[in-house]
């Protein structure tokens, strides 16, 4: 496999029985992990094609007590690799030999919900369906909502800043997290944001959300909550091109019509999503576009007549409008099983992340099945159309010599094409393994370490999962000070611990 990982260091392996020890000092019971037979779940994230089964996991239940295990790592600089619930697809919570993974299963508590200020306040373990299941009976929700919601606990979502069907018009995590509690490496407890929209003093939280567990370990979160709309009514759109559905999305948006979600799916992922929960989708098009509108009813009513129109005239063969709200539901339920519907054409896909321009589609789908074409190897696509999120599933069979390895390189060039037409390489995933190699197609050498830099002020010692996001890692005296620095104006004006 083309990933390589820092070697482990094997005076640190060496130690393993006395690290094993200390941790169990910190915390006692069931929470440190030390044989190989328990380690085994923890070898891999999402990103199941890398696995590497970490030398000792450990499983908090405080703040003081990850507080305590990060300054003993710390102090005898050991490394640590924080995760969540395991969903990442980019490998970010991929264990290290010579490291310690600190999970944050056990943190899984609503702390506090109020109305009034409309906020939430969670542990990181809690899950990001069950913060709108604890307020959907005062008529709340929490927005973003990933497919793997179910799962995916928020703490993850902060630290890959995660999207979802209804993020075009109601924001990532970071436009939904008002503030958090971290633990920096050296075990020192920061309170960032609070529990108001902007906050004065420095974005530190903006830096925080997406940060891939590199600056610290997120131990409560403070998200805010919405009153569920009024009316919500979506629209299963068919085209017999591709090129259709595409101009159809740039068309709706150019009319100044933000939908609450705007998804596509290629006939592939269509055929594999409607045998896998049967909702009636049309299996007779290349094309689905899922269009959901809500807000007061008129409001509703209005747009759904406008974005018919659109879709007609883009050569839309198909409009079926949900009736109900069980329908509009079911219309959903096959994009969000897309995922699990396609691992039924292979025995194995790689799920790509990239961030494309809307008006750029139609030629990068071409592209696409060129590459899927020179590759050999099936992709269905499923995305988040209405702000060109592309979540490529490249099909492949693992067991087949070298087929892997087509995927990866697949993969590398739809990344790189994402680039090209003025993309992104990540638009919810995050970087983690899956994407380190390939910064230097998006980033400058001296990008780069000014990205460094921001992980030298909260980590100088390098210790916080390393491994992941940089493709080389400078040591910090070599990349010199920010103007702004630990020591140096450190944090001002935020609460300690």
């Amino acid at each position: 496999m083309s990933l390589t990982m820092p070697e482990p260091d094997q005076a640190t392996l060496g130690r393993r029985a006395e690290i094993v020890a200390a941790l169990r000092q910190i915390v006692p019971g069931e929470g440190v992990i030390d044989h190989p037979d328990g380690l085994r779940p923890y070898e891999s994230d999402g990103l199941t094609a890398y696995r590497q089964p970490p030398m000792v996991v450990v499983l908090p239940e405080t703040t003081a007590q990850v507080s305590a295990v990060l300054a003993w790592c710390h102090a005898n600089r050991v490394k640590v690799v924080p995760r969540g619930s395991g969903t990442s697809l980019s490998g970010g919570a991929l264990p290290l030999a010579d490291g310690v993974l600190l999970g944050l299963a056990k943190f899984n508590r609503v702390l506090e919900i109020d109305y009034d200020d409309r906020i939430a306040v969670v542990q990181p373990g809690v899950t990001n369906l069950a913060i709108t299941r604890a307020v959907e009976d005062r008529g709340f929700y929490y927005a973003p909502d990933p497919s793997s919601q179910i799962a995916c606990s928020i703490g993850g979502n902060v630290a890959e800043n995660s999207g979802g069907v209804h993020c075009l018009k109601y924001g990532l995590t970071t436009n939904n997290v008002l503030g958090c509690e971290i633990v920096l490496m050296d075990g020192e407890v920061l309170r960032i944001g609070g529990r108001q929209l902007d906050p004065a003093g420095l974005d530190l939280l903006g830096v925080v959300v997406g940060s891939e567990g590199l600056l610290g370990v997120v131990t409560e979160v403070t998200v805010r909550i919405l009153p569920k709309p009024e009316t919500a009514r979506a629209l299963l759109i068919g085209f017999t091109t591709v090129e259709g559905a595409g101009q159809c999305v740039a068309d709706t948006i150019a009319a100044g019509i933000i939908p609450a979600g705007m998804e596509m799916m290629d006939r592939p992922a269509i055929h594999a999503a409607e045998a896998f929960v049967n909702v009636g989708y049309p299996l007779d098009v290349e094309a689905l576009l899922i269009v959901e509108l809500d807000g007061v009813e008129a409001e509703c009513a209005h747009l759904l007549d406008e974005v018919e129109r659109i879709a007609f005239a883009n050569g839309a063969v198909s409009v079926r409008i949900s009736t109900s709200e069980e329908e509009r539901i079911a219309f959903w339920a096959g994009r969000k099983a897309a995922f699990p519907a396609v691992g039924r054409l292979a025995p194995d896909y790689y799920c790509m992340d990239g961030t494309i321009p809307r008006r750029r589609l139609p030629e990068v789908l071409e592209r696409m099945e060129e590459l899927s074409s020179q590759y050999g190897l099936g992709v269905a696509n499923v995305f988040h159309a209405g702000d060109g999120n592309l979540h490529p599933l490249i099909l492949y069979d693992a067991n087949v010599p070298g087929e892997l390895e087509r995927a990866e390189a697949f993969g590398n060039d739809i990344l790189r094409l994402c680039v090209k037409v003025g993309g992104v390489l990540s638009g919810e995933h995050g970087v983690g393994v899956e994407k380190r190699d390939l910064m230097p197609e998006m980033f400058t050498e001296t990008d780069l370490k000014q990205q460094q830099r921001v992980k030298c002020a909260f980590d100088p010692e390098l210790l916080l999962n390393p491994g992941k996001m940089f493709p080389e890692l400078h040591r910090c005296a070599e990349l010199g000070r920010m103007h702004v620095h630990r020591g140096q104006v450190p944090f001002p004006d935020l609460p300690r611990f």
